[in-house]
């Protein structure tokens, strides 16, 4: 990190709740470093900050949501990668920076090796109503953009999990929220777009919960 940067972003700390609903089958290969089912993914992100602050600036039940696709492994070759980003329209001016900082890389932690890792070309940038609610048992999580974006799941089942019991993994090799947090798989009830580009419209695939909880700006997880 450059001394310009480290001079200018202060202390921060974000942890919340992150879901996708994309087109991989269940569980998602991406999850575990490897390619997607049909060798090309696209989905929803969405995060729910549930504590958080950017220095003097309080982040507390904030959401942000993109929009992605790419070829490939994202933890490795891969190509044609795109994004679109919406941030909390209930932000205020100092929030709003503040979520542009974090996500968008600058502000270091996770975030910044991740937008450095998938190169992504952007879409699109807008504040919108993003609905985000994640059930405090994980049996589900949901997001919407009215009339742009739906994403919901419910937690995985089956025959052998135990009435209420969550499938759950811990290190992950493709952790899309960094080392150390838990997943908790699921499946898609919903997933549509309609928005910078992005088209699609479905259900039954992969989707997995999984905890954040970032430090910066000295890339700290």
């Amino acid at each position: 990190m450059s001394e310009t940067t480290a001079t200018t972003v202060p202390a921060w700390h974000a942890a919340g709740d992150w879901f996708d609903t994309c087109r991989c089958d269940v569980p998602c290969p991406c999850s575990f470093a490897q390619r997607p089912t049909y060798g090309e993914c696209d989905g929803v992100l969405a995060w729910h900050i549930r504590e958080g602050n950017y220095g003097e600036v309080v982040l507390d039940g904030l959401n942000v949501l993109m929009l992605g696709s790419f070829v490939g492994n994202v933890w490795a070759e891969h190509s044609d990668t795109y994004a679109a980003v919406f941030l909390d329209e209930r932000a205020d001016e100092a929030q709003r920076q503040a979520l542009g900082m974090i996500f968008g890389g600058q502000a270091g932690s996770w975030p910044a090796e991740m937008v450095a890792m998938m190169n992504a070309e952007m879409r699109g940038m807008d504040f919108a109503p993003v609905h985000i609610e994640v059930d405090e048992d994980l049996g589900g999580w949901r997001a919407t953009i009215p009339g742009r974006v739906e994403a919901a799941a419910v937690a995985l089942t089956g025959p052998t999990t135990p009435e209420g019991a969550r499938v759950q993994s811990t290190n992950l090799p493709g952790c899309e929220t960094g080392p150390g947090q838990v997943a908790t798989w699921g499946r898609a009830t919903a997933d549509r777009a309609d928005a910078f580009g992005f088209h699609w419209s479905r259900e039954g695939q992969s989707s997995k919960h999984i905890t954040f909880d970032w430090t910066g700006p000295d890339g700290a997880v």
